[in-house]
């Protein structure tokens, strides 16, 4: 997953050990009028009068460009070197192009796409040239006034308003070239099942095969299963016993849970009929299973109270592009130091690169869709597509315990009323179960619930006493589920469906020190002080750790992002306070808070309507 030289594969869950790098500089322009297609641009040149550094979005500084205009689409150039080697494709791979892309090699039409979140690869082969010098065009088409495409948090407004930001078009995640074999491992799926100690593994291939797939899982040192099995076709789905994990002495020595992220690795080698090496590849999984039971949310089929913090993933500098693979890594860091075991990725299919320092360092995950804002059919083919697509790319990773393909009716504002919006969240929910089983799913994240594994709720007051007589007890969690509080929106559509869901606080909190006069904002509350900015944050804490009945929660947010100044970090990631007091609250329910600056923040307590300027 990791090179000699420290560099993290582009997606580390399926690797080998060469490929090639293709970020960095790229010739660019803009085609505001739309007639590059027409003018044949993938093979003129004289068309791109600037550079780009990819994969950063034109719309950030780090690309070279710090554009956040509209323009509608985007033009990529540059060259490569590669010579064809028998026995040997060459693949091309984008991590994530937003929103829609054309890709030509040499002038041949490689690559089609849509969807601005989710990976997308060519085989080039046939279109190299011989003398090695290649070339590669890309259009890309980012319409921003377009509310039917899954855009997530980017305004379709030229200047960031409310709770939205700077647009991320293009090229955003990263560039690669893989050579393989002719015949190869597309795609390999590993999915654990605690109850009988296997993980089954599904293989995929580029054409059909007849031979052997050989796999082999270790711990370390320690080989905890081999096993080959015969191949005759394009795909296989086997079970892989690990006896290791039959004995119960040593299965937390094996499961994967956030305080012991213990992951096993496959290699799976690829071999043919005279049992010869055909191809291999690396993996990992964690040996651990996810589900609810009785009000409770289970990992390992143990009961773990979940705290978990909003996080956008968008940077000042790179917007939702990180500005380096170590901001990624460094990202799961900070969100563990502030005590949490879980963040729920926010209108964001986030960089594979993510999910594996989440598996490695240990922290749960809720993946979420970026969600469009007007229901038709075409709203509904563009978001069903994208979003099996993210499914299908991170289901293998432990470290994501849940899924959410819809955030607050986005969408579907009109789903209480509408049967055809129930039943598009609702058969999210369903074709997300039939790609994976394995974990919850939500079909609403916040209300207006469907069918769902978890009934999540928004609610940003900022009384102590309202969150107690909500969520307090069982009781209370009872009649606010029933009744149509705290956001004036049904809860629950489908209240028959009951099968022990666990209720969890999935937006809370959203605290921002006061603005300065002048300065456009977005919170929910301000405190004029340090202190009073921890009592605030204690006294609504403290009411979620004292419920008796409440699952989890999910604090709104890691991080100041462009007007929306209400994370527990600036938008450089440094936190406003010491680690160490917001840990304290965040872990705990806090005593160390004078009663007087409680009394002060009680007081204070308002909620803050939307879009509010100072």
């Amino acid at each position: 997953m990791i090179t000699g030289d420290g560099t993290l594969h582009p997606r580390p869950r399926l690797t080998r050990a060469q490929w090639i790098d293709l970020n960095g500089t790229w010739q660019f322009a803009y085609d505001d009028a739309d007639t590059g297609a027409d003018e044949r641009w993938q093979d003129d040149p004289g068309r791109f009068d600037r550079e780009i550094i990819v994969p950063f979005p034109p719309e950030s500084h780090l690309s070279g460009i710090g554009d956040t205009g509209f323009h509608p689409v985007l033009w990529y150039r540059r060259s490569f070197g590669a010579t064809r080697t028998a026995g040997q494709r060459l693949i091309l791979h984008f991590g994530a192009v937003d929103y829609r892309a054309r890709v030509w090699v040499n002038g041949d039409l490689v690559a089609t796409h849509e969807g601005g979140h989710t990976p997308f690869s060519a085989d080039i082969t046939a279109s190299l040239r011989p003398d090695g010098e290649q070339i590669v065009v890309v259009r890309a088409e980012d319409q921003p006034t377009d509310v039917m495409q899954p855009r997530g948090k980017q305004d379709w407004q030229e200047t960031p308003h409310v709770i939205w930001y700077n647009r991320t078009s293009g090229i955003w995640q990263a560039v690669w070239l893989e050579p393989v074999p002719d015949t190869y491992i597309a795609d390999l799926q590993l999915t654990p099942d605690l109850a009988t100690s296997t993980v089954k593994v599904e293989a995929a291939f580029n054409r059909g095969h007849r031979g052997f797939l050989e796999l082999r899982l270790s711990m370390g040192a320690q080989t905890l299963a081999a096993q080959s099995v015969w191949v005759d076709g394009i795909a296989l789905e086997t079970i892989v016993a690990i006896p290791a994990a039959q004995n119960g002495v040593h299965r937390d020595d094996l499961y994967w849970t956030p305080d012991n992220p213990h992951l096993i690795s496959v290699s799976a080698t690829l071999r043919d009929a005279d049992t010869r090496p055909v191809d291999s590849v690396e993996s990992y999984f964690g040996l651990r299973s996810v589900g609810i039971a009785n009000g409770r949310f289970l990992l390992n089929d143990r009961p773990v109270f979940v705290r978990s913090v909003l996080e956008q993933g968008y940077w000042p500098q790179s917007h939702l592009a990180a500005p380096s693979p170590e901001a990624l890594k460094e990202e799961v860091e900070l969100i563990r130091s502030l005590g949490f075991n879980a963040v729920r990725i926010h209108q964001k299919v986030e960089d594979p690169r993510f999910l594996y320092w989440a598996d490695h360092l240990g922290l749960m995950v809720w993946g979420e869709m970026a969600n469009a804002y007007q229901y038709n059919p075409l709203l509904v083919e563009r978001q069903t597509r994208e979003w099996l697509d993210a499914v299908r790319r991170d289901r293998s990773h432990p470290s994501i315990v849940t899924w959410v393909p819809i955030n607050e009716s986005w969408g579907v504002s009109d789903i209480a009323q509408r049967k055809d919006q129930k039943d598009f969240a609702t058969s999210l929910y369903h074709l997300t179960k039939a790609i994976d089983p394995t974990r919850p799913v939500i079909s609403n994240d916040g209300w207006e619930h469907t069918i769902s594994d978890i009934w999540s709720i928004h609610d940003y007051t900022q009384f102590r006493e309202q969150l107690d007589s909500r969520y307090g007890t069982a009781d209370a969690i009872a009649l606010t589920l029933k009744e149509m509080r705290p956001t004036r929106k049904r809860l629950l559509l489908n209240p028959a469906d009951q099968r022990g869901q666990p209720v969890m606080l999935t937006e809370f909190g959203g605290l921002s020190r006061h603005p300065k006069s002048g300065e456009a904002w977005f919170g929910y509350a301000t405190a004029e002080s340090d202190e009073e900015y921890l009592a605030m944050m204690a006294q609504l804490f403290d009411a979620i750790h004292e419920s008796t009945d409440l699952a989890g929660f999910c604090y709104t947010q890691l991080t100041d992002t462009l007007q929306e100044t209400n994370g527990l970090c600036d938008e450089h990631r440094q936190p406003k306070l010491p680690i160490e007091r917001l840990r304290d609250i965040i872990w705990r329910p806090s005593r160390a808070v004078p009663s007087e600056a409680l009394d002060l923040a009680r007081q204070k307590a308002l909620r803050i309507g939307f879009g509010q300027v100072v």
